[in-house]
């Protein structure tokens, strides 16, 4: 199964778990770069992605389980950080990725890739976090309050469909026009996604993060950090500290820009994402 979404990008799949992993890709040979997404989809990442392709990398925006474009469903066990980190492990092998590979996170994407790192579930290269949640940042309120099963069990489709519009639109911050907020919004029109996208507000937990330091503060793998400066709940005072207390990472602040960044500056960011990658 396979899609043309913009020039220059596909929408494919492979097989996970039994399950249509599906997954938006740009160019044919060069290095891998692994993109992961959190509480969005891989839409966050289509304006950077001919970019990386063109610079002659192989970027792979995978939408995890449940959500966005991809099948099955997550259940609370499933949609831990630790779960997701495993099934990227899965997604990676169906696609027989080896060796070393550069892996980006979005929000709890980026959680996820700090997993991976930390726990050497795959060969990461060089890590990109974008916006991420990191130490005790996270869940925010607008996702934390879906952690309560009785307010989860309550939100109709229609309530968590205005809920997520307020949180795409605040996220998009100047980059927000009307066709941009629907694009985004469109996943969460299938009642699969919306308990998907429930449970994984409802396994957000810090820990998973907080416990991820120790070994990130003796990782010597180079790291990136590019950062909204507007995001009112990643704040950028966070990716300072993970600058500063954890080896080899460097900072790249996005001015005007909120949670998506990637929408706001998609040329600056592909650049800093390209030079990383390749350096």
């Amino acid at each position: 199964m396979s899609e043309t979404t913009e020039a220059g990008v596909l929408r494919t799949a492979v097989q996970v778990d039994g399950e249509t992993a599906s997954y938006l890709t740009a160019g044919q040979d060069g290095p891998a770069v692994l993109l992961l997404h959190g509480t969005y989809w891989s839409r966050v990442w289509l304006p950077v992605l001919g970019r990386l392709a063109e610079a002659g990398l192989r970027p792979l925006a995978v939408d995890l389980p449940g959500l966005g474009r991809s099948g099955g469903e997550l259940t609370l066990e499933t949609a831990t950080v630790p779960a997701l980190a495993d099934w990227v492990a899965r997604f990676a092998s169906a696609l027989k990725l080896s060796g070393p590979i550069a892996v980006a996170g979005h929000d709890i994407g980026g959680a996820v890739a700090q997993h991976l790192l930390a726990h050497d579930l795959l060969e990461v290269s060089r890590l990109a976090l974008v916006n991420s949640v990191a130490y005790d940042s996270w869940p925010a309120p607008h996702v934390a309050r879906f952690r309560d099963p009785v307010v989860a069990a309550a939100t109709t489709a229609d309530e968590l469909l205005a809920a997520r519009r307020q949180a795409v639109t605040s996220a998009l911050a100047g980059a927000a026009t009307e066709q941009l907020i629907i694009d985004y919004l469109d996943p969460w029109t299938d009642p699969r996604v919306r308990r998907s996208w429930l449970a994984m507000a409802g396994a957000a937990e810090s820990r998973y993060t907080l416990d991820l330091v120790p070994a990130l503060r003796r990782s010597t793998t180079p790291k990136l950090l590019i950062w909204g400066e507007d995001d009112a709940f990643e704040k950028v005072e966070y990716a300072e500290k993970f600058a500063l207390e954890i080896p080899q990472s460097t900072l790249i602040r996005i001015p005007e820009a909120d949670h998506i960044p990637t929408e706001n500056a998609p040329g600056q960011i592909a650049r800093a994402l390209i030079d990383f990658f390749t350096a």
